[in-house]
């Protein structure tokens, strides 16, 4: 008997179809996989199985019984929890409270019992072998760090059914085996779980079953012995992607950003420096990676070249020949450089505005004339750029929340190519996005190259790197531990050096 049927849903979003009479069924105890292109209907599918979304076409059933949830409490006290792609956090609040928060532990008198959180929490991590602090504020903690509070949460729920929406997508390799551990305990004791990712690597190790989705439309079930991962790429693109090599010799150009001896203050800390004494040069015309595991300094290095670091780097900074001081972003932007942020939810989106207001928005000048913006002159800009990356959307007007978040990327990428700077610096620019959306980012930023743009790019995948790259450095708590050129690429060198401590 199948734990749960869904029958012809059908959901739909200002003219837009998320699902189209999607049915499948889920066994009791199997990890079943959820696989599409961003924009298929994946997470929508799964906000109605966790009453997150309460409004749609078409029915649920749980133990053979009708069921709408018209919460996400309703739904948990019915035994299902989830973990989204989009972390569900508040900023404001200890790592403790926020695992809690609705379920807050109390003691005598009904008085908060923080103690008994704060040891709970701590459980929690011991289990997904990390060392977060409870009482830690979860605003200061990288997005990585903030996934796991995610999947704390959900644990210490106790479903019977787990929905994992993307669960590695900010993890280290390290984070992900430990995760792949507990995913094995919960199914031996019974946990059936139901498991959206991009990585065909790990839906092949995992899954039982595997369900492709299409544009909003169930394609098929199969079982997991009996496909490849070339054949579901297949199924969820409807038509076979090519595999992405840059072969063709780049021709890097005069340098455009020299970094020397930076360096970041960490006050407090044991390790005195985020960063210490990096050095590096990039070229027009040149894709630059940056490889280390979680905490070695990516996202530090790219926020000090942006001036978004809260404390000034130590150092000398030269773009374009001249030395240069970032004490705000806005002075880089100004000077020629650009961030695509590795967290595309928080510092990203303007998530109140259109799709058209988040592409146009660095740029409203291009739509200015005697003082006013031409609504017509900031559509066609933003039509352009829409048309130029292949966002898919109903249209400029819409709001930027409604789209998936593969094509929310292409839209803050879209804003910054729009301010034409000399150098874009992109932070884990893939992650939670599909295969086919993934390999249009890699044609466009080897197509940016070419056009003699100069990008850093930092990512968690090291085929990403050694697919894109003509240079990785590589960093290892705050110190750069090895450099290697296109052709001495090959994933233990850049282990080793991410592991070497300087």
């Amino acid at each position: 008997m199948s734990l749960i049927e869904v029958r012809q849903i059908t959901k739909r979003f200002a003219g837009t179809v998320a699902l189209q009479d999607v049915s499948l069924e889920i066994t009791a105890g199997e990890l079943h996989a959820i696989v599409g292109e961003n924009g298929a209907g994946k997470s929508t599918l799964m906000k109605i199985l966790s009453g997150v979304i309460t409004e749609y076409d078409g029915e649920l059933r749980l133990r053979d019984e009708p069921v709408r949830f018209t919460s996400t409490r309703n739904a948990e006290a019915a035994g299902i929890s989830i973990i989204h792609q989009e972390l569900n956090l508040v900023e404001q609040l200890s790592v403790a409270a926020n695992i809690f928060l609705g379920r807050e532990r109390r003691g005598a008198f009904g008085l908060l019992d923080e103690s008994s959180a704060r040891q709970e929490a701590a459980e929690l991590f011991w289990q997904l072998g990390c060392r977060l602090d409870p009482d830690q504020r979860v605003g200061e903690l990288r997005v990585g760090d903030q996934q796991l509070v995610e999947i704390a949460k959900a644990l210490s729920k106790r479903a019977g059914i787990l929905i994992m929406d993307e669960p590695t997508s900010a993890l280290t390799e390290t984070e992900t085996e430990r995760l792949f551990e507990i995913i094995g305990r919960l199914r031996a004791d019974g946990v059936t779980i139901l498991y959206i990712s991009h990585k065909m690597d790990e839906i092949f190790r995992l899954a039982d079953r595997i369900t492709v989705l299409r544009d909003g439309r169930h394609v098929r079930t199969l079982r997991r012995d009996e496909a490849t991962p070339r054949e579901v790429t297949h199924l969820l693109v409807g038509r076979e992607i090519e595999e992405t090599s840059f072969d063709q010799p780049r021709q890097p150009g005069d340098v455009v950003l020299s970094v020397e001896n930076l360096s970041l203050p960490w006050p407090g800390h044991a390790r005195p420096w985020r960063l210490k004494d990096v050095s590096f040069a990039l070229r027009r015309g040149e894709v630059l990676g940056i490889a280390g595991l979680m905490g070695a300094g990516r996202t530090e290095l790219l926020e000090c070249l942006f001036g978004a670091s809260e404390i000034p780097p130590q150092g000398r900074i030269v773009l374009d020949g001249q030395p240069v001081s970032f004490s705000h972003p806005e002075e880089s932007v100004g000077a020629g450089m650009a961030l695509v942020t590795e967290d595309r939810k928080r510092l990203g989106l303007f998530s109140h505005l259109t799709v058209r207001d988040n592409i146009t928005v660095c740029t409203l000048e291009e739509a200015c004339s005697l003082g006013l913006i031409s609504g017509q002159r900031e559509r066609t800009s933003s039509n352009e750029s829409i048309e130029r990356l292949g966002v898919k959307t109903a249209g400029g007007e819409a709001a930027i929340t409604s789209l998936s978040g593969g094509n929310q990327q292409k839209c803050v990428i879209a804003r910054w190519l729009r301010t034409q700077p000399k150098v874009l610096l992109l932070d884990d620019p893939t992650r939670g996005v599909d295969v086919g959306a993934k390999a249009e980012l890699y044609k466009l930023i080897d197509s940016l190259c070419r056009d003699g743009l100069g990008l850093i790019v930092t990512s968690s995948e090291l085929p990403e790197l050694i697919t894109l790259c003509d240079r990785i450095l590589v960093l290892c708590e705050g110190r750069l531990t090895g450099e290697f050129r296109r052709g001495e690429f090959t994933e233990q060198r850049i282990m080793e050096a991410a592991t070497a401590r300087g």
